[in-house]
């Protein structure tokens, strides 16, 4: 005889896979954009194989989808709401949320990726277009 699952399950698996506090910093991390393995890296200052590990657990649990751009592979949030969820999660446990806002999609001096040096644009070229 089946057991009828329970419907609360789904909500704990979701919220186990994302408590550990380097995933946390991920989610942050990549916030409502985009990251590649280099800007998490720099971002957060942790081994590469590190994060991979970390990020294979969430694209598992379908929590992130990612895309091949030349050598960088670049992670995004597939709902964006796991950062209401987080700063949610933030409010009821103490910290402001603006504290955790803060660390939503930093910036990282230090990744050389397209999307943290992107190629300069003259301004000049603009004026005359």
């Amino acid at each position: 005889m089946k057991k009828n699952p329970n419907p609360l399950e789904p909500i704990a698996s979701l919220l186990e896979t994302i408590s550990p506090l380097t995933r946390l910093q991920i989610l942050l991390a990549i916030g409502t954009g985009e990251a590649c393995v280099c800007h998490l890296e720099a971002a957060l200052g942790l081994r590469q194989a590190y994060i991979s590990q970390h990020l294979m657990a969430l694209r598992k649990a379908d929590i992130l989808l990612d895309r091949r751009e030349g050598r960088y592979v670049f992670y995004r949030l597939k709902d964006a709401s796991i950062l209401d969820l987080v700063t949610a999660a933030a409010a009821l446990s103490g910290p402001p949320a603006k504290a955790v806002s803060v660390l939503v999609n930093r910036a990282s001096p230090s990744c050389e990726c397209p999307q943290c040096a992107p190629v300069s644009i003259s301004t000049k070229s603009l004026e005359t277009a």
